[in-house]
């Protein structure tokens, strides 16, 4: 009995911790690791919980060879009738002590936030985002995967 309260209290202690339950996440490969700004995936969720807040993340994952400390991209969202105007968002990458990202040898990856602290509400049904990249050089090497994550916000 001794032992079971200090493992129960230590799980208990971790999962109240966590701030987000419901992680929604779409990411698509870059062919060839060579990202052409015709290349304009779409990503789609489904959500139904209305009452809740939801983050949401650029997620972003490229070799260390990149050669750029940001990326320039144009977000397109709607959820069937809503359909929001283009949005142009420059993701800082680095900084000058390096990548931002959590990495693997040469293989990092960003979650970059889009939504304000604390989240926002997101109408039921499907929820439909296209990512393409607005840098000048076309195609943009080195970037393996873009994408979007959800989380949905607990009190």
């Amino acid at each position: 009995m001794k032992r079971f309260f200090p493992i129960t209290f230590l799980l208990a202690v971790i999962f109240s911790a966590c701030t987000t339950i419901g992680a929604y996440e779409n990411n698509v490969a870059i062919p060839e690791h060579q990202w052409s700004s015709s290349f304009k995936p779409e990503l789609n969720f489904n959500i139904t919980d209305t009452a809740a807040f939801y983050n949401v993340f650029i997620v972003v994952r490229h070799m260390n060879a990149y050669e750029f400390n940001n990326l320039w991209i144009e977000l397109q969202r709607n959820n069937g009738a809503d359909s929001l105007p283009p949005q142009r968002l420059n993701l800082t990458l680095a900084d000058n002590e390096g990548w931002n990202g959590s990495g693997m040898d040469d293989i990092f990856e960003h979650r970059l936030p889009i939504t304000p602290e604390g989240g926002i509400k997101l109408k039921a049904g499907n929820h439909r985002f296209r990512i393409g990249h607005i840098m000048r050089k076309d195609p943009l090497p080195y970037i393996m995967n873009i994408g979007v994550r959800i989380e949905k916000v607990t009190p």
